[in-house]
């Protein structure tokens, strides 16, 4: 799927509430801290609205950067830790 707008909102979306309204408005808060007008915000959630629960995940997800766990920086961390040994 195509961007709608230019941009994406930083948030995880894996572990939230699956329930499609509850998705939609995890979206629109976040992306509405993170600087995003009510017209950017409404034209995602329009489209998110415009077709079935699989077509929401994929707006959702198309306008989504996840973010980082705290284990994925732990992993870099012990790679980085490991490449210094070997040296």
């Amino acid at each position: 799927m195509a961007k709608l707008i230019d941009k994406t909102v930083k948030m995880n979306l894996v572990g939230l509430d699956g329930n499609a309204f509850s998705l939609i408005g995890a979206f629109s808060g976040e992306a509405r801290r993170q600087g995003w007008t009510q017209q950017e915000i409404g034209t995602v959630t329009k489209a998110c609205m415009a077709g079935d629960y699989d077509n929401l995940l994929c707006v959702l997800s198309t306008h989504t950067e996840s973010l980082p766990d705290e284990d994925d920086y732990e992993d870099e961390y012990d790679d980085y830790e490991d490449e210094q040994e070997e040296e």
